[in-house]
């Protein structure tokens, strides 16, 4: 996590927000409310005291005097017309691998226990320069491994979807539900109204499969899109900064203050490649539709693929009613909705689990117990310490793909296992641009396509974006996904709805859309679209997300 050249890059550059003296609450994220950045931060610090006994969402606060202080200057720039950013004076909470300098960054791992960053993270500089409040850091799965926020040192987290309105004597009697992973916590906080809205880290579906296990909207942008910068590193090439928030409209906002370029993450875009991929994101011809009423239709001249392959058997019935739904409601909206197939889906979860297990054991090995982190008090054999202090800092679930990781990366599997994942990996990345309208503007989208994209002979049938599910079912019962009571092998399929859009980097959202009458729990839908194209994945869950309001799902899971 800590290196030399961490300490010698160039700081980030942060251009000054301007102050717009039109500026007023009622542009701001608290018009919604018709609140005040005061009114809001007293009304968190409540839920926290109430809630999160609960939930386990926030491991560390920040001092409610200082949130309290901080929301009463934000309060006094809105009213003199001097706010940073339309969040300024929010209270958003932070996962707990998001380095900052105030508050430990544990991981939610004995390894980083008492570990306090000697910095902040890049996405969490530019929050706080538009003004946004830290309320806290949040729990998670220990260094991001994991579907159901149940393997951390600070214990599992749970889902707060029932709990809200109820006294503290009827929640402690209900049973607890799975929030999600890896960023459980950050949902969980958001779901219970505790922060305005929370950063999460999205490997293969972190910040989505929580967002729909409890009811908020989960954001996975473009890789690259945001520094990683800050981030502890779990699986490298995959790792996203991510949201999770009560609305798109609010993570379109928070997006938009953390996507700029970064000198100090070699992975984040340049504004050179931002523009190159402005440039490809043409807007739609609605010349031909001029006779069509598009703000009753909003979506009049988008395309929309159904993946067939994420039609799987072990789908419940539940969640195919409203991924039939949600169809429905994007044809109602204008949209052309088209049956594409992304033929390599079956094969993103093996080869997802060998590159991140990789990676993760690769990225791991600088903690030693040497230079900060834990460090083992047994010194009964020689050259033990690394041994000790690895078996001690690190939890099973860590431990588990640490191995596999570190069996794949041998020269005797390496061909078989890693190189042949990278592969399929590509073959994955070419099956989103095959059926994307737009070209993929910093990987070419196929070799096999003709120049032309656009005029391409099979342009029709192209899309735009994609609509699948999040999840299999609805959270499951945290006694059955804790301890043994859950196969590895099983867990890992949780994410098998959300890999697919990592593996190939494109922005992806969870949009709740209902909830199941059997259980009264959430469900949500997944959005998808090329790269760098989050405009479209905004408008499509905007739709979803206005006609999912209330809507209750008639099928039984």
């Amino acid at each position: 996590m800590l290196s030399y050249t961490a300490f010698i890059r160039p700081s980030i550059r942060i251009r000054p927000l301007r102050h717009h003296a039109t500026r007023s609450l009622a542009t701001s994220v608290f018009s919604k409310t018709g609140s005040t950045p005061t009114a809001e931060a007293e009304e968190h610090l409540k839920n926290v005291a109430k809630y999160n006994q609960y939930t386990n969402a926030f491991v560390d606060l920040t001092q409610p005097d200082h949130i309290r202080s901080q929301a009463i200057e934000s309060t006094r720039r809105w009213e003199s017309g001097t706010a940073k950013s339309a969040v300024d004076g929010a209270v958003m909470g932070y996962k707990m691998n998001f380095c900052t300098s105030d508050l430990r960054t544990t991981c939610s791992s004995a390894m980083l226990e008492n570990f306090k960053a000697p910095y902040t993270a890049t996405a969490i500089e530019l929050l706080e320069k538009a003004g946004v409040i830290m309320g806290g850091k949040i729990n998670m799965d220990e260094f991001g491994m994991g579907s159901h926020n149940v393997y951390s040192h600070a214990g599992p987290a749970r889902n707060p979807f029932e709990i809200l309105g109820r006294s503290t004597e009827e929640i402690q009697e209900l049973e607890a539900r799975s929030a999600g992973g890896s960023s459980g916590g950050s949902a969980a906080a958001v779901a219970s109204n505790m922060c305005f809205a929370a950063l999460g880290s999205d490997t293969g579906g972190s910040v989505r499969l929580p967002a729909s296990y409890c009811g908020v909207v989960g954001f996975k942008p473009s890789y690259g899109r945001i520094s990683r910068w800050g981030l502890v590193a779990y699986a490298s090439s995959l790792d996203t900064v991510g949201t999770l928030t009560k609305t798109v409209s609010d993570a379109q906002t928070i997006y938009d203050i953390m996507a700029k370029e970064d000198p100090k993450d070699s992975t984040c875009l340049t504004e050179r490649q931002r523009k190159a991929i402005a440039d490809t994101l043409n807007p739609i011809d609605l010349t031909r539709l001029k006779d069509q009423d598009v703000n009753a239709k909003p979506l009049l001249g988008v395309r929309v693929g159904i993946p067939q392959e994420f039609n799987l058997a072990e789908l419940a019935p539940a969640t195919k009613d409203l991924w039939r739904r949600g169809i429905q409601v994007l044809k109602d909206a204008g949209a052309v909705v088209i049956p594409v197939s992304l033929p390599n889906t079956k094969l993103a979860v093996g080869a997802y689990f060998t590159l991140a297990t990789a990676e993760a054991s690769s990225n791991l090995q600088r903690y030693d117990g040497i230079r900060y982190g834990h460090q083992s008090d047994k010194n009964d054999e020689k050259d033990a310490l690394y041994s000790h202090t690895r078996m001690e800092g690190f939890g099973k679930e860590v431990k588990r793909r640490i191995l596999l990781g570190t069996y794949v990366l041998t020269s005797g599997s390496f061909d078989n296992f890693f190189l042949r994942a990278q592969k399929i990996r590509q073959m994955v990345r070419n099956d989103f641009d095959r059926v994307f309208s737009r070209r993929n503007a910093i990987t070419g989208s196929c070799g096999n396509l003709v120049e032309d994209f656009e005029s391409d002979n099979s342009a029709a049938t192209r899309v735009h974006a994609l609509l699948t599910p999040v999840a299999v079912s609805t959270a499951p019962k945290l006694k059955d996904v804790i301890g043994d009571q859950i196969d590895p092998v099983d867990a890992f399929l949780d994410d098998i709805f959300t890999i697919p859009a990592s593996l190939a980097g494109i922005p992806s959202m969870s949009v709740p859309f209902g909830t199941c009458t059997k259980d009264g729990f959430p469900m949500g839908l997944q959005i998808m679209s090329q790269y760098g194209d989050e405009e479209m994945v905004f408008k499509v869950a905007k739709v979803i997300e206005e006609k999912g309001r209330g809507m209750s799902n008639k099928n039984s899971s």
